[in-house]
């Protein structure tokens, strides 16, 4: 019973179906704004047997076997030399092939002891630089990874995880329970709020902002399985912007003055990306834009990241070998009181 259930999911995962309105509007789109790039990015996109997995140790339960397994596999380690954007406690493992470890079920007591992710997703936490000690404020947290990411690089005096999604709240809650331990528990508060209002509710309390957008999310858009609603979020998308630039104003409220903030989507869409960083900088005085060439540069061997004439931004792109992406990256600095 269980082998033909096995079957059926491997199957399942093999018949993707994707959805062609989608497809045809990201045709439109990307061809305009990124080129020849899009081709190479398409043929990555539509091809979920090609996409790989990276493999992000749990500092919290440290799996020494697995790591030996890793090696023995031909994977290597995120950063390969020294960068002072990878923490030493942080340990995310990469092939270059498409292969996957099997997930870990979520059992009660127990901690896990990795995470599978898209290893460009670990970009805007290490973006984030954050150390030993400080308030750290998740916007839109669920469903967890780039938290139990943070955790793994430093311990916060102070982590916020909030996710305004009654049922995303539920699954951010199980993957903290799966990978924190108690006594990090204690210094970690979730919760369920409009993340438009946090700046309001908690202004300059937060050292470090990680600000992951609810955006397009152009991997799972492509394999819509309904059209008609496809053809509804494709009409719908217009209005993300918006609720974009709105959450990264209530963020510049709950940031320190010299504090940082990181914004982060999965999607290639200009709109959603350069846009909105453009936007907030042309109108928020007290932020100023960092530059990110040195993190890119840092991890040019892993990434494949196109040009957008931004200093303060990178746009991961899926690539031959180096399948990670669509993510954009930004990072702004708030400025000191006068």
């Amino acid at each position: 019973m269980l082998r033909t259930r096995l079957k059926a999911n491997s199957e399942g995962k093999l018949t993707k179906q994707i959805c062609k309105v989608v497809l045809d509007h990201f045709e439109k789109q990307y061809s305009k704004e990124l080129g020849d790039a899009w081709s190479t990015a398409r043929a990555i996109l539509t091809s979920p047997s090609c996409w790989q997995y990276a493999v992000l140790l749990n500092r919290f339960n440290y799996p020494c076997k697995i790591e030996k397994d890793l090696h023995l596999k031909g994977y290597h380690t995120l950063f390969q030399g020294s960068s002072p954007y990878y923490p030493e406690s942080l340990k995310c493992y990469l092939s270059s092939s498409p292969d996957r470890m099997p997930s870990e079920r979520h059992q009660v007591g127990t901690l896990k002891k990795y995470y599978l992710l898209n290893a460009a997703s670990l970009l805007p936490v290490l973006a984030l630089e954050l150390k030993d000690g400080e308030k750290v404020l998740d916007l839109c947290a669920a469903p967890g990874g780039k938290s139990v990411a943070l955790l793994q690089c430093a311990y916060p005096g102070y982590l916020h995880c909030n996710e305004s999604d009654r049922l995303r709240s539920r699954w951010l809650q199980q993957t903290l329970e799966s990978f924190v331990p108690q006594p990090v528990v204690n210094v970690i508060k979730v919760s369920e709020l409009d993340g438009r209002e946090m700046g309001d509710a908690r202004p300059e309390a937060f050292d470090k902002v990680l600000v992951d957008a609810p955006c397009s999310n152009d991997r799972s858009w492509l394999f819509s399985s309904d059209s008609q609603k496809a053809a509804c979020r494709i009409s719908q998308r217009r209005k993300l912007p918006i609720l974009q630039i709105e959450l990264l104003r209530s963020a510049i409220k709950a940031l320190r003055p010299g504090g940082l903030l990181v914004y982060s989507t999965c999607t290639l869409s200009k709109a959603e990306n350069q846009d909105v960083i453009t936007e907030i900088l042309n109108t928020c005085s007290d932020i100023t834009p960092v530059d990110m060439k040195s993190l890119a540069r840092t991890c040019s061997q892993d990434f494949t990241f196109v040009p957008i004439g931004q200093e303060c931004g990178l746009l991961v792109i899926p690539d031959k070998g180096k399948a990670w992406g669509p993510m954009y990256v930004a990072k702004l600095k708030k400025r000191n009181h006068v």
